[in-house]
């Protein structure tokens, strides 16, 4: 940016605003309706386990805070946590931790997709896995979409790659245009039901 050189930040903030145009989604948003969604498959009242991404990244943060302000008012209680680092072996290994402790969990709220499914997976072993929800964020073809079609996961929050509007604003830059200093990106919840007909859009 100091060199005039356009900038283009793709997916997560940065400190500053030392570039031309951010684009991505709002992890605040999904993680509040996550929240939403949550308090109505429970009916109100649960336990639930919440496996986190990173969380000295914006996007675990955002997907951690936004939850409590969905649950809350609810009787769902938050009966175990830890950080799996965006990680499928972690998300296993700390649900096996989990499961071993706790007799009674109704739902996984995982903050990626491949957390859902390493939870899944550990309590597939145990026998435990028709006894459990399994919601997670992200998505993609190959994993969200794919586990909500094979009833692995319940649900999945979709958030957007940006490769399409990456392209188009850095197209818009070198043919002159002017183009806005962000853009925030829609999403979709997908579940077996609307999975095949591209998600459910969700409201502000």
């Amino acid at each position: 940016m100091d060199a005039g050189i356009p900038v283009i930040v793709l997916d997560r903030a940065i400190i500053g605003d030392k570039y031309t145009c951010l684009i991505g989604a709002d992890n605040k948003k999904i993680g509040g309706h996550a929240g939403k969604w949550i308090v109505k498959h429970l009916g109100g009242k649960g336990k639930l386990v919440e496996l986190k991404g990173l969380m000295n990244s914006t996007p675990g943060q955002d997907r951690n805070s936004c939850i409590w302000e969905g649950i809350a008012g609810s009787d769902i209680e938050v009966i175990f946590e830890a950080d799996m680092k965006w990680l499928e072996p972690d998300a296993r290994k700390e649900m096996e931790s989990a499961l071993s402790r706790f007799d009674k969990i109704d739902l996984v709220y995982a903050h990626n997709d491949p957390g859902a499914h390493g939870a899944y997976l550990a309590a597939k072993v145990a026998g435990r896995e028709k006894d459990i929800i399994f919601l997670g964020i992200d998505t993609l073809p190959h994993e969200g979409q794919a586990y909500v079609k094979q009833g692995i996961m319940e649900a999945s929050f979709e958030y957007p790659t940006g490769g399409k509007e990456s392209i188009l604003t850095a197209l818009n830059i070198l043919n002159g245009k002017q183009v806005p200093k962000k853009i925030t990106l829609k999403s979709r919840v997908f579940t077996k039901e609307n999975v095949d007909k591209g998600g459910q859009w969700l409201e502000d």
